[in-house]
């Protein structure tokens, strides 16, 4: 089955890969967002959020740090009333604030999510596909390496716009100032200042995307086998991609947990005008958290993160294989169109030779007794 993957990935474009994993990254966010504003909600109702205080939010795609600008009078993480539960808030928030308030504070941020879930998954299949090709008997490892380093690739990429947007709304700045935020953040702190924070997201993402596409790709390849299929369905997909993503989530989780408190200890000393050389580094932010809750400490959150993980991978990898299988089924049909119209042509010109073959046989043989009659006449006369 491995085999296998190499020729399907040849048959959709790098374009038509960026338009699936485009479609799922705008589906998991409309599904997945709702549970982080809920979420964020109940939180809030249980520790006020103050003036410059940061808090992590989730689109499904990546975690972004937002910046409390006004404590609790913020619209959407404000907590009017009392929630007894994830239902009671959804449903108190839909009659209260309307549906549409159960996506606040989504638009921003996929202005980087998208891009950064288009350049992965696109990176990913791409090398994958080259990998594969490449590595012989141990092609079964590409996906691990192609999932390490397409991650590595994105993260890089987005890390500097993700500080950028903290600072911006930390500082109630416009994008149009942007130039001026980034110049003094340079200037100020360097230009590595722009990837702080990439360490510790390396830590969680690159392990995390290592061990989630290479038990993805085998739990496809049992899936199938285990249902005699050989291309996966929306299920199969589906299934593998909850699995796989729940596995990689609890083996990254103490990685996931530093993180958080890194991002949020770095977003408000922003909210502060702080320098950020002030922040530990990663093996002090885990040993702080050990020496306050111990080794749990380290796993705290095991079910949020689970809850929020495994249906946002199962999602985003099910859009995404079912668009890479539309293109494909087009592709194959669109190619089968052109082949067809390649024999007609071919037929026809095959049929206009034969025909003036033809011809041009009849004439020869309508010449050939004048030309006998001819020299018999000449004969006859000598």
């Amino acid at each position: 089955m491995s085999s296998q993957s190499s020729p399907e990935h040849s048959d959709i474009t790098p374009l038509q890969q960026m338009v699936a994993s485009c479609s799922g990254a705008i589906l998991t966010s409309l599904l997945v967002t709702p549970l982080d504003v809920v979420k964020i909600r109940i939180q809030a109702q249980k520790t006020p959020l103050y003036k410059g205080k940061c808090f992590v939010y989730c689109n499904g795609l990546m975690d972004h740090i937002c910046v409390c600008e006004n404590g609790n009078a913020k619209a959407w993480y404000k907590a009017p009333g009392h929630f007894s539960g994830t239902l009671d808030a959804f449903l108190k928030i839909i009659r209260g604030e309307g549906m549409t308030s159960l996506w606040s504070g989504l638009p921003p941020t996929l202005v980087m999510a998208v891009p950064a879930t288009v350049i992965y998954f696109t990176c990913y299949d791409q090398l994958c596909a080259i990998m594969r090709s490449r590595m012989g008997e141990r092609a079964d490892l590409a996906p691990l390496l192609a999932g390490a380093i397409a991650r590595v690739g994105s993260a890089t990429v987005i890390s500097p716009l993700e500080l950028i947007r903290t600072k911006l709304q930390s500082e109630r700045q416009s994008y149009k100032q942007l130039s001026a935020v980034i110049r003094s953040s340079v200037v100020n702190d360097g230009w590595l200042s722009l990837w702080r924070g990439w360490g510790p997201t390396i830590l969680r993402d690159v392990p995390f995307s290592a061990m989630y596409w290479y038990n993805y790709e085998k739990m496809k390849i049992w899936l199938c086998e285990y249902h005699g299929t050989r291309d996966p369905t929306f299920s199969i997909t589906f299934i593998a991609g909850a699995l796989s993503g729940s596995i990689a989530s609890i083996a990254t989780l103490p990685f996931d947990v530093v993180k958080t408190r890194r991002q949020v200890e770095l977003g408000e000393l922003q909210a502060m005008n702080l320098s950020a050389k002030a922040t530990c580094s990663t093996l002090e932010v885990m040993r702080r958290i050990v020496a306050e809750s111990g080794a749990a400490g380290l796993f705290a959150g095991f079910m949020p993160r689970l809850i929020k993980v495994a249906p946002a991978c199962a999602i985003m990898i099910s859009t995404y294989e079912y668009g890479k299988a539309f293109f494909r089924k087009r592709n194959q049909e669109q190619r089968g169109e052109r082949t067809l119209a390649n024999q007609e042509q071919r037929g026809e010109r095959t049929l206009a030779n034969q025909e003036q073959r033809g011809e041009r046989t009849l004439a020869t043989l309508h010449t050939r007794p004048d030309d006998g009659d001819s020299r018999h006449e000449s004969t006859q006369g000598k």
